[in-house]
């Protein structure tokens, strides 16, 4: 434009500039305001406010003051923003608009655009997971099952705890598929942990960005306009903003709240100290009269006519100054004061096209340059610029708005005196919105509409203008869309029921307003969408698949709230009314699963792929069940059925991967996992299910490396914490292991399989008072935690305390009847108890169900021999011999028992021979030279081998074991039953129990 170089400013600065020149009045109210600016936020005698509410009635100049404090604020050097009831929707809204504008100033927010951008994210997923993937043929669908669904699938398919021995018959399937909320790719939680999309990252990147901008300019200015709308949404969140949980808001955020009324007594409580109250009252006579005269009306009759009709309200003076009355009887006083007001200005306007282009423009709840040329005459198309200079309209950003006191004069003036124009209007402005709705859909896939800011806006706003121009056959369409919109975050319901409660005031439709009265009622209840369903479905003729919709729709939300049985029973109803909704099906199957009826939700999913035979999102879900019920085969083939429609869905490369490993396929089960890995480097659960196969195959530093990333990506992974330190304590890094199930613990005091096995680490490395410790947590929280149990039972031996080893390992027996290996544990804790009876009850109780077992027949041998049973032990140690071969422990028992039963020189073959092998590097072998010293060296002083012996430091357990076998020797008469007396003698002295 020519000239445009020259002048060096802008058109916003021009507007600014000639807004300031006109204002008048509230001077006080400014010089409050910029005084403050020039106070230090930090000073400890008279610290600058930073919490400022300004209030008053509808016409008194909140705006107005706003925008004045906005340009002091930005005179000052402050970075400012403003939102209003246009712009908060909700709180992730509310920021966006906020950072927009602070970006103008200042240059891009970098980490909150990434934030926002990883939100924007996280929802188009969650929306993509609450819906069953559309095949081709099934466009037409609208919604499926939700991600909680899937969540549930997924997580119980990977309820296992491999590797770690014992620890697999007590590990907690919750407890071992932490992590798998990393396959859902936006959903926060589910149920009472959070509905919906978490905007918490968005609102700490807010601060932080706050934090930056503070630390370069003196003021940032959040200013919220029409808290009356707005506070609704954004109290909660904006009390929490000042008072810190989302990080440290720099002390120079200043904040400014307009609205009608006064803050919410009891939650603004511990704030109010800091609030800068600012009440407005009408303008006195004296500012009246000065802006007046500002406004070139001088004419006392025509002031004091002013003075009369206005009431104060600085708005009404405006539109009256502007009118240009002459007398008083061109200013009127025989009507509502705001119609007069608005008339008059109106009547003020001379061009027709302007006119014209006024009262259109006030059917429009909210305004850009479409609606406007959408709105307004062809001849007055070019007069967007004027009109958004006119003293009622304000706004920022995208839109603008008229006042709403002046709007509703306006709305209702021409419903009364033009209804063919107000018809004419609306349904214009109504196909207009459908038009750019349609436009918007071209590049939106059908699941992602309702979650596109475009497309709900002019899905609202077309909604509003044919509710306007035919409220009472346009209704039942409304209320149709009310049950997709109660689909939606409560956000979404909320905006669709304002619609209609605009639309039911403008029209004041009898209909309407009931409506608009029920669903209010409903959404600002505990449970906003279960309620306005519950309304639809209760007073509203919906058709039979709205109804089967609605009830489908409280489904989900039943279930989002782990109410599953009430949401089963919805859904339900939902197929009764529309078999072929497979969306409804999908949900079924997620509350059935949810219920733990397994065969149910896989047969639900079954349905759904029948009726939609390409979704492959489907196939994943009922892959996941099937994995979870043991099918590994089935889910195999689900999974890639599902990948051979999209060789990229990562979920259910790892779904195949988990499967693959259950069915000890451990290197394809590696390839899929690398290929998902691939596709979603972020993905702990893939890093953890890879780790499993590495460490399946032996790779155990891969699958260390493996674990270790999942712990990069979530650090509070106990599962992965866990199976690092089961990799590190069979590497013989105990300090790691240890280190490692004690982060677990402390992650989840709980979860009794890290603690059970840092107890079993620790009596590893024979930390014993720690492994009781641990041992004990974790039978209090599970009185038949089989690993802990086991583990404590060994102590229990270890310190001589038989009893007690033999009481724990009996909880085991009963809980696990058929474990033999316990029973024959609690057999031999009954020898060294001295119960032989017992032992052989036990012992044959294992024999008796597997008769080729050598342990157990050699511990039966020993108890038959310690009974003086020979011919009994004799026959149980030989088949132990023919069935292991004569080792060590069989060898010795064989020389003991030809000892006991026909004297030295019978077993002196065997343990010449016995002392030719190399003895196990366990505390046995010490016991084994005890004996060998006590029975073949005669000429060797007991005190000497007993000395040794104890020098090895034995536990109680090893010392009873050679008790027993030194008391067998003495029936032996002579020097050798002297010599065992007198060596068992010095053992009981040092604490033997035998």
């Amino acid at each position: 434009m020519a000239g445009a170089g020259s002048r060096g400013r802008s058109r916003g600065e021009l507007i600014r500039e000639r807004t300031r020149a006109r204002f008048v009045g509230r001077q006080a109210q400014v010089s409050l305001f910029s005084e403050n600016l020039a106070k230090d936020p930090a000073s400890s005698q008279d610290p600058a406010d930073f919490l400022f509410h300004v209030r008053g009635v509808g016409g008194v100049g909140k705006s107005t003051l706003l925008r004045q404090w906005q340009e002091a604020a930005r005179r000052a050097g402050a970075l400012t923003a403003v939102v209003d009831e246009g712009d908060a929707h909700g709180v992730p809204q509310a920021l966006v608009e906020l950072a927009r504008q602070l970006a103008e100033q200042a240059g891009p927010l970098k980490e909150f655009d990434k934030a926002a951008e990883q939100y924007r994210k996280d929802q188009e997923a969650a929306a993509a997971e609450l819906l069953l993937a559309e095949g081709a043929d099934a466009v037409q669908a609208d919604a499926s099952m939700s991600s909680r669904v899937a969540a549930q699938a997924v997580l119980g398919a990977a309820s296992f705890l491999p590797g770690v021995g014992a620890a697999t018959s007590m590990a907690s399937p919750d407890a071992a598929a932490q992590g798998l909320d990393r396959l859902r790719a936006g959903a926060r939680g589910r149920g009472r942990r959070g509905r919906g999309v978490d905007a918490s990252g968005m609102n700490r990147a807010f601060v932080a960005e706050l934090g930056r901008l503070c630390g370069r300019h003196p003021w940032v200015v959040l200013f919220f306009d029409t808290w009356e709308q707005t506070g609704g949404l954004l109290d909660e969140w904006l009390r929490d903003l000042l008072e810190d949980p989302s990080g440290t808001l720099p002390m120079n955020v200043l904040v400014v709240m307009a609205g009608r009324g006064v803050l919410a007594e009891r939650p603004w409580a511990p704030l109010r100290p800091h609030v800068v109250d600012v009440p407005l009252a009408e303008f006195t006579e004296t500012e009246t009269r000065t802006l007046l005269a500002a406004r070139g009306v001088t004419e006392p009759c025509v002031v004091d006519a002013v003075l009369r009709l206005s009431l104060g309200l600085p708005l009404l003076v405006e539109l009256l100054a502007l009118a240009e009355p002459e007398s008083a009887e061109d200013v009127g006083a025989d009507a509502d004061v705001v119609d007069v007001a608005v008339d008059r200005f109106v009547q003020w306007v001379n061009d027709p096209h302007d006119r014209d282009a006024i009262l259109a423009c006030a059917l429009a709840p909210r305004l850009n340059e479409d609606v406007f040329a959408a709105a307004v005459p062809q001849e007055a198309r070019g007069r967007w610029g004027w009109l958004c200079g006119q003293p009622f309209v304000s706004g920022h950003g995208d839109f603008k708005h008229y006042h709403a006191v002046v709007r509703a004069s306006m709305v209702r003036q021409q419903q009364a005196h033009s209804p063919q124009r107000w018809t004419e209007t609306h349904l214009r402005l109504a196909d207009a919105h459908a038009a750019w709705r349609a436009a918007a859909e071209r590049d939106l896939p059908r699941p992602k509409l309702w979650s596109d800011a475009r497309w709900l806006r002019h899905r609202l706003d077309e909604t509003y203008h044919r509710l306007c121009a035919q409220p009472t056959c346009q209704l039942a369409a409304a209320l149709e869309e009310a049950v997709h919109a109660a689909g939606q975050d409560v956000a979404v319901l909320r905006q669709w029921v304002d619609v209609l409660q605009l639309a039911a005031y403008d029209t004041v439709d009898a209909g309407l307003l009931a409506w608009a009265r029920r669903l209010d009622a409903a959404v600002t209840g505990d449970e906003p969408k279960l309620a306005a369903l519950a309304a639809l479905l209760e007073h509203g003729s919906l058709s039979v698949e709205g109804r089967g919709r609605a009830h489908r729709q409280r489904g989900r939300c039943f279930g989002s709230a782990d109410r599953h049985e009430e949401a089963l029973a919805e859904l339900n109803r939902a197929v009764a009314l529309n078999p072929r909704d497979a969306t409804a099906w999908g949900h079924r199957g997620g509350a059935h699963q949810a219920l733990g009826q397994l065969d149910d939700a896989i047969a639900d999913f079954t349905t759904v792929i029948d009726l939609r035979p390409n979704d492959h999102l489907a196939r994943v879900v009922r892959g996941a069940l099937r994995l979870r019920g043991d099918h590994h085969e089935e889910a195999i083939t689900d999974l890639t059925a599902a990948l051979d429609a999209d060789p990229a869905h990562a979920k259910a490369l790892m779904l195949r991967g988990r499967a693959r490993v259950k069915t000890e396929r451990y290197e394809d089960a590696v390839k899929d996992l690398t290929a998902a890995l691939e596709l979603d480097p972020h993905s702990a659960f893939a890093f953890v299910q890879r780790g499993t196969a590495l460490r399946k195959l032996g790779r155990g530093e891969e699958a260390i490396a493996d674990y270790t990333c999942a712990l990069r990506l979530d650090a509070r992974y106990t599962f992965a914490l866990t199976q690092r330190a089961v990799l590190h304590r069979e590497a013989g890094r105990y300090e790691a292991a240890i280190a490692d199930f004690t982060t677990a613990v402390e992650h989840d005091p709980t979860d009794t399989v890290p603690r059970a096995l840092r107890g079993a680490t620790y009596f590893i490395v024979g930390q014993h008072d720690p492994a009781l410790e641990d041992f004990a947590a974790v039978l209090e929280l599970n009185p038949v935690n089989t690993l802990a149990l086991l583990c404590r039972s060994a102590l229990h031996q270890e310190a001589g305390r038989f009893d007690d080893a033999v009481a724990d390992l009996t909880t085991v027996v009963d809980a696990e009847p058929d474990d033999l290996s316990v029973l024959t544990r609690r057999g031999n804790a009954h020898r060294l108890a001295g119960r032989c009876e017992d032992a052989i009850e036990d012992l044959t109780a294992v024999l008796d169900a597997a008769p080729d077992q050598a342990r157990p027949l050699r511990l039966r041998g020993v108890a038959h021999r310690q009974s003086r049973d020979f011919p009994r032990a004799r026959a149980d140690l030989a088949r132990a011999v023919a069935l292991q071969g004569e080792t060590v422990a069989l060898l010795f028992e064989t020389a003991m028992l030809n000892t006991v039963e026909s004297g030295p020189e019978a077993g002196a073959e065997q343990w010449s021979e016995l002392f030719t092998r190399d003895l196990p590097p366990s505390a046995r072998r010490h016991v084994f030279r005890l004996l060998q010293r006590v029975v073949l060296e005669p000429s060797h002083d007991v005190t000497e081998a007993a000395d040794d012996f104890l020098s090895s430091r034995p536990d109680r357990k090893n010392t009873t074991e050679a008790l027993l076998y030194l008391s067998e020797l003495f029936p032996l008469d002579g020097p050798l039953a002297a010599r065992a007396r007198r060596c068992h003698r010095l053992l009981a002295e040092h604490g033997g129990t035998g």
